[in-house]
Parts: structure tokens; sequence; C-alpha cells
């Protein structure tokens, strides 16, 4: 079930009403919503739900054992194994058949012939984002920012509430189980920036994402030899733009669903596009994931601490595994590790931060760089393996085409809409969101119903699923 549909559409409504007729019966709202996550993720494949309650019954029983331990040693033995075992949960259905053919190729060069056979099973949608989950509820209980919860529904329903559990964005334990203790308060409803975000977030998906993804970016990665060199590099900012408003979307109609229900998730994004230095994109860029990396994997490792040669080392590892954790391929690795390199270089010769005083042209420049240095990084998490992406490049200057193929004046107005959508500054959204909100029912409803129209008659036939879905 995706989210510019009918079918959400109509579940989202009836959720919307069934959820504000329960919030004075707290734990019947929660209930509800639990079944209705589930009944949500059983759209994709209803076997997956038992791995979904397997997960949230496991970390809720590691949770209880941690409130139990007596000792440091046994609340540290109980995080481990809690960590290890949500760790094996994803290295299984998503890792295995990939460790298992790289072993095999290293047998091979060394004149071993060795079948490690694979796990043969699908990949579970949102895999990722559920082992995130359930590895920042036990740890942050360790580490004393949440209380363990007593309530098994109360942690199934972080584990699998419907607008986060399918691509983020990634909400920590200590950000929403406080959420779940008493019945939402109506005033922290923003309904108009609430329907806004939403709103928004089909126009990006549907209208942008949708015609960029099928004119340009589809076409040119699926066959860079016969793009001409002008289309190979349109279509690498092309993709920069389709990422952004694919994944941006979701969080945003994500985040605006979950208002209307009455809770918050954190923000996700914050105009990525902008960054003057690489560290200053991944404070930008999907957030939630860079923060829980800084806060869960490089600060464990050391941080800065140690040294500058450790600090460069946790940087790469971080970044490194970060990319594998978009997916099992060579190519994210390389993409893991490019960034890694990246923030490692700027660090080391001091370029991290770039002085409020600096001059404009210097600005532009560090903007540009950055822009540019990412936008080529975006080529290997794009392409569907290694070859592909080093194919890609080797077309650019040899590609089949003399002459831009794909390029119209629809296709670089797109680029261009995507990326004013961007850099729209704060201040006119919030005055437009509290327009919205200050209208009555009947006119939000009628504005809302406008846009969706016009999103329906304007966007491509067909609604591809979101981009991180495979994560």
């Amino acid at each position: 079930m995706l989210f510019p549909t009918i079918d959400f559409l109509v579940f989202f409504i009836l959720m919307f009403g069934a959820t504000w007729a329960l919030n004075s019966r707290n734990s019947a709202k929660k209930l509800l919503l639990v079944l209705a996550s589930y009944f949500f993720y059983a759209q994709w494949d209803w076997r997956f739900i038992f791995l979904l309650g397997a997960s949230s019954v496991g970390n809720y029983l590691f949770g209880l054992w941690l409130g139990s331990a007596k000792s440091d040693k046994g609340r540290n033995a109980v995080t481990a194994i809690a960590v290890t075992l949500n760790l094996g949960l994803l290295g299984y259905f998503k890792y295995f058949d990939f460790l298992s053919a790289q072993l095999h190729n290293l047998f091979l060069m060394a004149g071993v012939n060795v079948d490690l056979g694979t796990a043969d099973v699908a990949l579970p949608v949102a895999i990722s984002f559920l082992t995130f989950h359930g590895i920042s509820y036990v740890v942050d209980i360790r580490r004393g920012k949440v209380e363990v919860s007593r309530s098994l529904v109360d942690v199934m329903l972080y584990m699998a509430f419907f607008p986060h559990l399918v691509a983020g964005p990634i909400v920590r334990a200590a950000e929403f189980m406080h959420q779940l203790a008493k019945p939402s308060d109506p005033r922290n409803v923003q309904l108009g920036p609430s329907l806004l975000l939403i709103l928004g977030g089909l126009f990006k998906k549907v209208v942008i994402a949708g015609h960029l993804s099928t004119m340009l970016v589809d076409p040119v990665f699926s066959d860079p030899a016969n793009a001409s060199g002008i289309d190979l590099l349109v279509a690498m900012v092309g993709y920069a733009v389709v990422i952004f408003c694919d994944f941006s979307a979701y969080t945003d109609i994500a985040t605006g669903v979950a208002n209307l229900l009455g809770y918050q998730f954190p923000a996700n994004f914050n105009q990525p596009y902008r960054a003057l230095t690489i560290q200053d994109f991944w404070r930008r860029w999907h957030i939630t994931l860079s923060s829980w990396l800084r806060d869960y994997l490089y600060i464990p490792l050391g941080g800065s601490k140690g040294g500058r040669l450790r600090m460069y080392r946790n940087l790469f590892l971080v970044m490194l595994l970060g990319g594998l954790w978009h997916g099992a391929g060579l190519q994210f690795i390389v993409w893991g590790a490019i960034h890694g390199i990246g923030l490692v270089i700027e660090r080391a010769l001091g370029l991290h931060e770039v002085s409020k005083d600096a001059s404009v042209p210097v600005k532009v420049l560090r903007w540009a760089s950055t822009f540019a240095f990412v936008c080529v990084a975006w080529v290997f998490f794009r392409s569907p393996d290694l070859e592909t992406a080093l194919g890609y490049f080797r077309s650019i200057g040899t590609g089949g085409a003399d002459v831009p193929t794909i390029l119209t004046p629809f296709v670089l107005a797109l680029i261009a809409a995507g990326m004013a959508v961007h850099f729209i500054p704060r201040r006119p959204m919030d005055r437009m969101g509290a327009w919205l909100g200050a209208l009555n029912p009947a006119g939000q409803a009628a504005v809302a119903g406008i846009c969706v129209a016009a999103v329906a008659i304007t966007g491509p036939s067909g609604v591809p699923p979101f981009i991180y879905f495979q994560f």
C-alpha cells in the first residue's frame, strides 16, 4: 500500500476517525494502531508480519531482561546479545547471499571451489529500519534514555507504526515511547503544516520524481553506453533531484500523517543541497540516519577521541557501514567509501567548516564542489551494480550518441522545479501552513482535493514504490 494511492487515502481516513474516536481510551487506541500497522505491512507480503511480530516481542523481552539485570556487566551482556541478534536477523535476510557470493569468488581465486549456498528468501520490506528501531529501543534503555516498557503493545506500536515503518524516518525509542504514555493532545496537531507536508510530498514524489525518473534517469541509467555525454551528466543531476524529492516526500508524508494521528516525528531533511561541505551535507541529509550512525556507531567506536588517525578511521568505517546498510552490493560499499574518504580529506585539510564571513565566491565554489561530489557518488548508489556504475563514467567520454537524445525543455524544467522546491525558504512555507490551518474544514478539504486532483492529472501513469522501500 503506497502513500500516493486511493487505497491509502481510504485507509488513512478510516484510521484518522477511529484513532481520535478512541483517543480517551489510550490502550484501545494503541492496540488499534498496532493492528492497522500490521495490516498496512501485510499489503506487501503477509508472511513477514510474523517477522515483524517476532522482532517486536524479542526486543520487548530483552527490555524486560535489561530491567531485571542487577549489574552493569549483566546489562552490557544483555545489550550485546540483543544487538547481535537484531543485526543477525538483518544479516541473514539482507547480506547472506551477498557474503556467500563474495566468499565463493575469493575461494575460486585461491583455486578452491566452495559453494556456501544461498538463503533463497525474499528481502522483507523495511528490514533495515526495523533493525535500527529494535537496536534503538534496547540501547536507549541501557543508556537510561527511556524506561523499560511493561506494555508489549507499546513496543509493538513503536516498532510497527505504519507512517515510519517502511522507509523511516528512524524514530528513536527515546523520541517516541513517551508519547504513548497518555492520550494525544489535539493541541499538538498542526493541521495546516501537516496537510502542507502531505500535499507537498505528493507533488514531489508523483510529479517531479515520477516524471524525471521515467523520462530521464531510468532510460539513461539502464543504457548509459548509448546516451550522450550531456545526457549522462544531466542525468546525474536529475537523479540527485529524484532521490531528494522521492525520499523527502516519503518522510514529509509520514511526518504529516503521524502528526494528524497525534504523534511527532523528528526532522529528516534540511535542504541538503545547500551544503558547503560533505560534513554539512550529512548534517542535512537523512538526518535521522546520520545522527543514528553518529550516536550508536561513531561515538562508541571512539569518535574523535584518541588522535586524528583514529578519528579518520572511525569516520571512514561509519560511512562504509552506512553504505553497506543501504544495500548488499559493492556499489553501495563504494558509495559509502567515497563519502568516508571525502569526510576524512575534509578533516585532514581543515575544510569541514566554512566560515560565515567567507566571501560569496568562496561559498559558491564550496557549494558547487560539494554538490558535484554528491552527484558523482549518487551514480554508484543508483546503479544496479559496480560494473554498471564504472561503465556510466566511461560512457561520459565515449557515449553512443553525439548529441543529447533524451533532454527536453520539460525535463530541464522538472530539474529546475526540483531544485527550486528544495531551496524554498522556511518562512513562506510556515506562512502557507498557517494559512491552510486557519481555513475551515470545508476550505481545507477543498484545497486538499484540488491539489490531489492536480497531482493526479499532471503525474505519470502508475506510482512506483519509494526508492527507500528497498532498504
